[in-house]
């Protein structure tokens, strides 16, 4: 698991939705979603 991981796990957790949580990190919802899935690989 790395930094940006945890932090986007989170704005997902905190906003309920990957589109909100992308807006709040500057990212786009692709990114968000290429992220919690490397997230759930890591943690299996």
């Amino acid at each position: 698991m790395n930094v940006e991981q945890a932090r986007t796990f989170l704005e997902v957790l905190a906003t309920g939705n990957f589109n909100r949580a992308a807006e709040r990190l500057h990212v786009t919802q692709s990114t968000v979603s290429a992220r919690i899935r490397a997230l759930e690989e890591t943690l299996g």
